[in-house]
């Protein structure tokens, strides 16, 4: 035991009345979980139970369940007494039945689905659709009123409720950390996110570790270590825990009671303290570590083997009920030990002593807005993104870092939004070239400073943490709860969230189908350093392949922009900020790079998010001999250079140059919302013509997008081929054959009417890439014709992108 704990220990924290009220409250909660895991009729069982009333599929988690279920008891009786602003965040989230179970309680559920009525056939609806088909998930999902948090993968529960904390300086988040979760590496970076909270600002996570011993079949870490490990690793993490351990009812209540009042007085005082007093110091948050029995409540034994306690509560404690008569007695058993008859009236309604054990209005945890943050999204203050754009007197001159460009924009964000946007990156602003934002604020810190720091202040606003899960994690948090933000990244560890990206998208699909879960802030990758530039880093930081994975996803949730200079990016990312319910994932480097349309050009050609450039093109008098694509802006420098040395040869051959900035423009607009239609695909690309496509990632992705058009067997991709080490900027392209002389090949070996005419320039182009094999092993850079090759061939026209295609929505 800690000293808080020894000094809660003498006076009880409930009355009779409401230890019993909230034991009733727990038994009907509890009540209902088994109902809906196991029953599809009889739900009040006013008759004896027979097979026909047992689902014929038996699916959910009970193990967890009681233990979320007192929790959520607990939580309401606290927030009733002192009208707290609360959402409770479940990591078990397959415990699903409960928190469903705890919503009907509440009314809730049936105010947002009125044919789950608060009755029998209400409750006999609600148990049948748990698991089944036509129904509702097992999980904590975005259809259980209250959620912002799924579970169904393991290892987010914290860092989402500190995103959701941050910013919000009265609300309470209850995070509920199973002994299973806090296994996972994600979790276990997360406990050091009270470092980023500001008492002043912020709301309060409130951890609780649920010790219950068992995973699906093996014991937990955190369960079988000593007690005084236990304690030092948590205090290790900056938290002052609180234990609450046992199986008996009454004392259990009573503990968890006087324990949870404990650490709320004591969340009271950081906050006085930080808000009136002015204290700056970081304080030690509590938490609360609740050791309970798997499978709380439920059969100690069946068949001889122990439930109860043990790893066979986890699921479904015994499967045959449906068919096995003892199964079947042991469950009728279980669940009359509930005594539903001093729980629910006649009607099925529940009595007046559980109607009313729960908080009025918005402060039921099924019903808090911040777990339905689009009810409280308010727009952002977004300066004009054009105050912002690079002068373009030449297309393809004046080389600039793009992406310091937009730390610009970003910084006046930031500067205007003070309250509800925020910049998460792994330790890389800087290094993203973001770094204008720190004369807007500071990095976000709450722990030891020295004076050589940079940029560190407890209300920073740039979250940088080296765990890409965690500020993943905040992130979602963020915007769940009705906030902004935006997310940069190297290019090839973004997959390190791959997973937790899948979680993310899968809940925006499901709420874009349930009508009253309001739409929240897009969530905006920034992805650079990217593979076409890692001259440092080398081979291990080359991987693109992040896209292929966002866009194996359903098509209306997800977008990629690959803008190829800085006023195209300014014009994306404004667009992306002010997007509802998308991840949008734009790539964009950070080194200098040529630019090539003026603000006023780069709006069109991103509002089309496909065109031609005319000024690179020299089919304006007929059909092209060749169409040149290119998505990306190492792509587009070398398909424009290619296409300068093909010029230069061949003055009489028809080039059309097509530049992709909306990669989902490439597919059918069967497919994707974003997509052209087969007619307007045909005039950018042809029917009949070669077409040579440079493309920043794998290159299949580009024809997996194409397959259906009427000109894919004419198409040649070049991209990624998994070549690459520290080396040149312009080798990565050579190693993987995406260079321009080797497009130029292209070109002459597709086009019939250059077979005959062309072996002269073939043979030079192979040369000049020995050339460049011995140059760059001699000297250490690129040739100085590739380092400062910049765009000179013909004039620039007025407008430089052809209305090619109508736009996208």
């Amino acid at each position: 035991m800690n000293d808080h704990q020894l000094s809660l220990t003498h006076e009880p924290a409930l009355s009779p009345e409401q230890a019993d009220r909230i034991h009733a409250w727990w038994r009907a909660a509890n009540y209902l979980s088994v109902g809906q895991i196991y029953l599809m009729d009889n739900p009040l069982l006013r008759e004896p139970l027979r097979p026909e009333h047992i689902k014929p599929r038996l699916l959910g988690h009970w193990g967890t369940t009681p233990g979320l279920n007192f929790i959520y008891a607990h939580l309401s009786r606290a927030i009733m007494e002192q009208d707290l602003d609360m959402i409770y965040i479940m990591g078990p989230g397959h415990g699903g039945p409960g928190p469903v179970a705890s919503a009907w309680l509440e009314g809730t559920y049936s105010e947002t689905y009125p044919d789950i009525s608060q009755d029998l056939p209400g409750m006999k609806r609600l148990f049948r659709q748990f698991s089944f088909p036509g129904g509702i998930p097992s999980h904590v999902a975005p259809e259980t009123p209250g959620s912002i948090h799924e579970g169904g993968e393991l290892g987010y529960a914290l860092s989402h409720a500190y995103g959701a904390a941050f910013d919000n300086p009265d609300l309470i988040v209850a995070a509920v950390i199973g002994d299973g979760e806090a296994e996972t590496g994600p979790l276990a970076a997360s406990w050091h996110s009270n470092k980023f909270v500001n008492p002043a600002r912020d709301g309060t996570v409130l951890p609780i570790l649920h010790l219950n011993g068992y995973k699906i079949a093996n014991p937990t870490i955190l369960d079988r270590i000593s007690h005084e490990e236990l304690d030092a690793l948590l205090r290790g993490y900056g938290h002052t825990p609180f234990y609450v351990e046992g199986s008996d009812p009454e004392q259990m209540h009573q503990d968890f009671a006087r324990t949870l009042n404990a650490c709320l007085n004591e969340i009271h005082e950081i906050k006085r303290a930080a808000r009136e007093d002015g204290r700056t110091g970081r304080p030690r948050w509590p938490m609360i570590v609740l050791r309970s029995p798997k499978g709380w409540t439920g059969p100690v034994e069946v068949d001889g083997l122990k439930v109860e306690g043990s790893w066979r509560s986890h699921q479904v404690p015994f499967t045959q009920a449906r068919e096995n008569e003892d199964h079947r007695e042991v469950l009728e058993r279980w669940l009359r030990s509930y005594r539903p008859e001093e729980l629910f009236d006649e009607a099925g309604t529940p009595v007046p002593a559980i109607a009313t054990l729960h908080p009025a209005g918005q402060r039921r945890l099924s019903a808090n807005p911040h777990a339905n943050g689009g009810l409280l999204l308010r727009d952002l203050r977004i300066p004009d993104f054009t105050a912002y754009s690079v002068p373009v007197d030449r297309p393809g001159t004046g080389a600039v870092e793009s992406t310091r460009v937009l730390g610009t924009f970003l910084r006046d964000i930031v500067a205007a939004n003070m309250d509800n946007f925020r910049v998460f990156a792994p330790d890389e602003n800087n290094s993203n070239r973001l770094g204008a934002i720190f004369d807007a604020t500071d990095r976000s810190w709450n722990a030891r400073t020295v004076p050589e720091d940079d940029h560190l202040a407890r209300d920073g606003r740039v979250m940088e943490i080296l765990s890409e899960h965690t500020y993943q994690g905040w992130l979602e948090g963020y915007l769940l709860s009705g906030r902004h933000g935006f997310f940069s990244c190297y290019e090839a560890f973004i997959h390190i969230v791959d997973s937790m990206f899948n979680q993310h998208v899968k809940w925006l699909n499901t709420t874009n189908d349930i009508p009253w879960r309001r739409p929240v802030a897009s969530l905006n990758y920034l992805l650079t350093s990217h593979v076409w530039r890692q001259d440092n880093n080398g081979f291990s930081h080359q991987d693109p392949g992040f896209i292929d994975h966002v866009i194996n996803k359903k098509t209306d949730v997800i977008r990629v922009y690959l803008p190829p200079d800085a006023n195209t990016l300014l014009s994306v990312t404004d667009h992306c900020l002010r997007s509802r319910q998308y991840v949008n994932v734009i790539v964009a480097g950070k080194q200098p790079q040529l630019q090539y349309l003026d603000m006023q050009q780069a709006i069109v050609h991103c509002t089309k998010g496909i065109g031609i450039w005319d000024w690179a093109s020299s089919d304006a008098d007929g059909e092209p001999d060749v169409v040149m694509g290119c998505a990306g802006d190492v792509p587009t420098m070398e398909t424009l250079a290619a296409v300068d040395i093909l010029k230069e040869r061949f003055p009489d051959l028809k080039i059309r140059v097509v530049n992709v900035v909306d990669l989902m423009r490439l597919q059918d607009e069967a497919e994707h919302p974003h997509g052209l239609s087969g007619r307007d695909f045909d005039a950018l690309f042809t029917t009949d013509k070669p077409v040579i496509f440079a493309y920043h990632g794998y290159p299949w992705l580009i024809h997996r997008l194409t397959y259906r058009r009427t000109n894919h067997d004419n198409l040649h991709v070049r991209g990624y081929k998994e070549e690459g080490t520290t080396t040149t900027p312009f080798d990565m392209c050579v190693l993987n054959q995406l260079d321009r002389f080797t497009l130029a090949v292209d070109v002459i070996d597709r086009v019939p009417r250059l077979k005959d005419v062309s072996a002269h320039v073939r043979e030079e182009l192979r040369n000049k890439l020995i050339e460049h094999r011995q140059y760059i092993r001699t000297h250490g850079e690129d040739m100085p014709e590739i380092r400062n090759w910049e765009w000179t061939s013909g004039p620039v026209p007025a407008s430089t992108t052809a209305d090619a295609a109508k736009e996208p929505e």
